[in-house]
């Protein structure tokens, strides 16, 4: 068996199960040498949404089999089906989870409206899936999709790849050894913006869509791209990429960048569920996100950690703080988080930017500890491959991936309103404000369901 000549894994493992009888184990040299993956060992996985991000993540499992592919802009996708040419080719992927019952597990990366829907036919048809960042478009499907892949027992992993990185298990260790001391306020940011929407494509103003109608792209189904958001013409403004700035596709920046930034604070400090939300922002429409905001969650104590409030910063920086002098600039524009403790604080970048503390004298004083959290062995994508494997959970799963993504959310409701919300997580229900809770989901078109 040569590994020019590869098998389906299942019908290697059907081929095979008559010579179990005589051999238990087939030793890996047999089959082709000591770098040679055995065809039983391969996933057969699917992408959908490969035209942006779905490209990268369906190349980091390029060591599996990739099995299909799945774009409603085929022409905008092209590279990524061109690469693949043995993969089966879909526009639809409700046709290519009926049709491929031999599918492992699906990468989603679709825009956010469209990830629950895809997510929750994965799971229901007993696939593993990864989805892209922010898990889904609202509170209520976050809570169905973590609730239905915990019933199904499948390996789900959200795409925040910084979760799987040596930077936020430093900054984890350090904050556990006492460096900073108690953790009672954190102040995270991204001070990149959409505007203008529709970035150089359309500048409208704040509150209107755009009036023009152009043709169709080739190879675009409009309306499977549209999936359960409400039916609208096609504009450039839309799609390729600049969905994030509307609210029936993207969720702001909060969801996009922030779902990175945020991960640190909620994954170290134990953050859970916030006990209130607010919001002030720049301005305010039913279309787009604002240009900028300011989010301030609360959250109780946890355990032996202190209450502590959570800012986060959209299209802003928050103000330097005294330990740095004028010449600094508080991180980078991607975005990053000061965490300040009763001792001392600490700065970390959310893209690979190491951390460090303030003031100066206790950076060059502070001895380092020990390595005490295991390191994630290759990208992000492998920790989920070697989770379905080894029958393990991924380390960004929905049972943790779930409830932070209900957080960012929250915060984006804040944003909407622009008003102070308390929230009851147990019932899913702001306390204060009942034309918030109808906020926590949204109605799908005809055709369309979790």
């Amino acid at each position: 068996m040569s590994n020019n000549n590869p098998i389906n894994r299942r019908q290697f493992v059907k081929k095979v199960s008559t010579a179990a009888a005589v051999f238990s184990i087939v030793p890996r040299h047999v089959l082709g040498g000591d770098n040679f993956t055995a065809p039983s060992e391969k996933l057969n996985v699917a992408g959908v949404g490969i035209g942006g991000m779905g490209a990268s993540n369906v190349n980091n499992c390029k060591g599996e089999n990739i099995y299909a592919l799945c774009d409603v802009h085929h022409n905008h996708a092209a590279k990524v089906f061109n690469a693949y040419p043995k993969a089966k080719k879909y526009v639809d992927y409700r046709e290519m989870l009926a049709k491929e019952k031999d599918i492992d597990a699906v990468i989603i990366a679709t825009p956010d409206h469209t990830h629950a829907v895809i997510a929750m036919a994965a799971i229901k048809a007993g696939k593993h899936v990864y989805v892209q960042k922010p898990m889904t478009h609202n509170v209520y499907e976050t809570r169905k999709l973590t609730e239905a892949a915990k019933a199904a027992g499948v390996v789900t992993q959200m795409g925040i790849q910084g979760h799987s990185s040596n930077e936020i298990r430093i900054v984890r260790e350090w904050i556990e050894d006492g460096a900073i001391g108690d953790v009672r306020e954190i102040h995270s940011w991204c001070s990149l913006t959409y505007y203008p929407w529709g970035y150089a494509y359309w500048s409208p103003s704040h509150s209107a869509r755009p009036t023009e109608t152009p043709a169709v792209p080739d190879g675009l189904d409009w309306d499977l791209w549209l999936g359960p958001a409400p039916v609208r013409p096609y504009h450039r403004c839309y799609h390729p990429g600049s969905w994030r700035a509307w609210w029936d596709f993207g969720s702001g920046m909060m969801a996009d960048r922030g779902c990175h930034t945020l991960d640190p604070a909620y994954w170290i400090l134990k953050l859970g569920q916030p006990i209130s939300v607010e919001a002030n922002r720049t301005d305010i429409n039913n279309e787009t996100h604002p240009v900028a905001a300011i989010v301030n969650f609360k959250f109780p104590a946890r355990g032996k950690m202190p209450p502590v409030t959570l800012t986060w910063y959209d299209g802003l920086r928050p103000p330097l703080p005294d330990e740095l002098t004028d010449g600094w600039i508080l991180g980078s524009s991607e975005g990053g988080s000061l965490f300040v403790g009763n001792k001392a604080k600490l700065m970390h970048g959310v893209y690979g930017e190491s951390p460090r503390l303030l003031p100066e004298t206790t950076m060059k004083s502070y001895k380092k500890p020990a390595k005490t959290i295991p390191r994630v062995n290759g990208t992000h994508e492998q920790n989920w491959l070697d989770a379905i494997k080894n029958g393990t959970r991924a380390n960004a799963d929905f049972e943790y991936s779930g409830p932070f993504t209900e957080m960012i959310h929250l915060g984006n409701i804040a944003i909407k309103l622009g008003r102070k919300l308390y929230w009851n997580a147990e019932k899913m229900e702001f306390t204060n404000d009942p034309e918030a809770t109808k906020l926590l989901t949204r109605d799908y078109r005809q055709g369309w369901s979790l």
